[in-house]
Parts: C-alpha cells; structure tokens; sequence
C-alpha cells in the first residue's frame, strides 16, 4: 500500500470521570469515540492499558481503518505525571497492544493536564486552570517551562475540586446529623436519590458511600444546585472552593510569572457548564487576570503533540 502523505494521528484525553478519544488524517477528523475512565489509581494499570486499546479499537472500526495505519498518538491521562509514571505507562500499553496485535510504532503519554495546557492556549505561555472530579492548575513560563499547582488528588489536596465539595457536603450532612452542625437542604436530596440511606440508621449512608451508590465528584452538582437555590452550608462550600482554585493561579503567577497581564483559560467539566461555582469563579479571575477563552480543548491538545511527533 502507498504510503498517505497526510499522517494519521491519535489523541486521547484520559480524564478523572471519562476517556474520549479522536483520529485524525491531517485536518480531518476521522472518528470520534468515549468510554468510562482510565485513571490509572481509580481502575487500576491493566483496566486502564484495556480501556483504551478498546477504545482505539472503536476508533479505527467506526473510521474504517487498520491501527497500523496510525502514525503516532499521544495519550493523556489523570494522574500520571511524573516522567516515571508515563514511561510505564507506555511500556505497559505497548505490551498489551502487542498481545492484541494492535500496532502502535509512535507512542507517548503525558497528563491530562499537559495536553490541556498544550490545548487551551495553542502553545502560548499562560495558565490553565482545570476544575473538574480533580483540579490542576498548570502553566507554561516564557522559557517553556512547565510548572503546576495541586493536583495532588483527593487524598491529599485537590480543595475547590468536584471531589473536594461532595466530600465537604457529604461532611456538612453528617454534622448536622449528630447536631453538630447547621441543616443542609443537600441532606434531604441525598435522601431522596438513594432511598436507602436512612438518617436514623448512620450506617446505611457509610454502606451507600463503600458500596459506591454514589461518589464524591457524583454529589457535587446536588451541591452546586443547593447552593444556586440559596442554602447556607452549600454557599459557604462553594465560597471556599472559588478561593482555593483562584489561590493555585495565583501561586504559579508569583512564582513563575513576571506582571499581572498573564493569559488564564478554564477548563474542566465543571468550569465548561453554567453553575454557581464557574460563575463566582470568571468573576474572581476576571479581576485579577486577563482570562481568556481556550483555543481548543484537551482532546485536540492531545491531537496536536501527536501530530508534532
């Protein structure tokens, strides 16, 4: 077969709540395709290496290709961002792709964050603020250095995340339950969603949550709607979150970047809808920075390492 002479490239955004993945033939979008999330430290490394060459699999059968004809992917995916961690990473897919006879010669993973970053301001030096299940802040300097805030997980950090104001309402409900603390009008939809979660009976919730009937980031919205209708305990959550993510740009602004005109792009599930937290939010950065609206999103970021490979 003759070679094309447009190469075909693969991007893959492996965000915290879903994967999505694109071909591309030059400029042409071939295919489109998504699954359920390849986070390495929710799923696991060999659930996750599954995952995608699955959905690579879906993307050449809807583009009608043979993945032999892929020149060269870049995938990026949460929660992989020490050097180490992506080399693996790539070792580990090389092995099964070759199990299933999937070739894939031009391989390199990043972070979700680097190819947002790559995405949001087409190379520019700025930053990129990512709120979504988990949250980043990460930013190109004037020498392209890349540096970050946060991002650490919910375990440890991640504060203004969608993880970081389920578990704080989740909290809220509880004190309020012992008496501890003020009425949440979130108790009563928690209650409503999951009619197995009794407040009577403490134990029903701690089963609901360990037998994952819902999830910190899955509650967040609920949040979000009690605080948008006025409830105090949501409001104040929601106060906090928007001073934790302003305080990651700020960071990275004093630390690494000279004036206060610094290009800021949002991203992230929670940041590219309409709601309480992403208002209060452009409000807060607005003043402060000069925001602007992204170029192209992570998956396209993606796109465009694979295709400079």
């Amino acid at each position: 077969m003759a070679r094309q002479l447009k190469p075909t490239v693969l991007g893959i955004d492996g965000g915290g709540s879903r994967t999505r993945g694109v071909l591309f033939q030059g400029t042409s979008e071939l295919a489109y395709a998504e699954t359920g999330t390849a986070r390495v430290g929710t799923v696991g490394v060999v659930e996750s290496a599954e995952r995608i060459l699955n959905l690579i699999d879906e993307l050449c059968r809807k583009a009608g290709i043979e993945d032999r004809e892929i020149d060269s992917a870049c995938i990026g995916l949460a929660g992989v961002w020490l050097k180490q961690e992506q080399q693996r990473t790539e070792q580990l897919i090389h092995f099964f792709a070759r199990e299933r006879k999937i070739l894939l010669e031009q391989l390199r993973v990043t972070s979700d964050a680097a190819i947002a970053l790559e995405g949001a301001l087409a190379g520019d030096p700025g930053i990129v603020l990512i709120v979504g299940t988990g949250t980043i802040a990460i930013g190109k300097t004037a020498d392209d250095e890349i540096v970050r805030c946060s991002g650490w997980g919910i375990e440890l950090s991640d504060e203004g995340s969608g993880a970081w104001i389920g578990r704080e309402a989740l909290r809220a409900m509880v004190r309020s339950y012992d008496g501890r603390g003020e009425k949440t009008s979130f108790a009563d939809i928690i209650t409503e969603l999951f009619p197995s979660v009794n407040p009577e009976e403490p134990r029903t919730l701690v089963a609901a949550f360990n037998e994952r009937v819902f999830e910190y980031g899955t509650v967040a919205p609920m949040v979000m709607q009690c605080a948008a209708e006025g409830d105090a305990v949501c409001s104040n959550i929601i106060d906090q979150a928007v001073v934790h993510l302003e305080e990651n740009v700020s960071v990275l602004r004093s630390r690494y970047f000279d004036g206060k005109n610094i290009k800021v792009a949002c991203l992230g599930g929670i940041m590219e809808s309409e709601n309480v937290l992403s208002n209060k939010l452009r409000d807060r950065l607005e003043g402060r920075y000069k925001v602007v609206q992204p170029e192209k999103t992570a998956i396209y970021g993606a796109v465009d390492i694979a295709q400079s490979m």
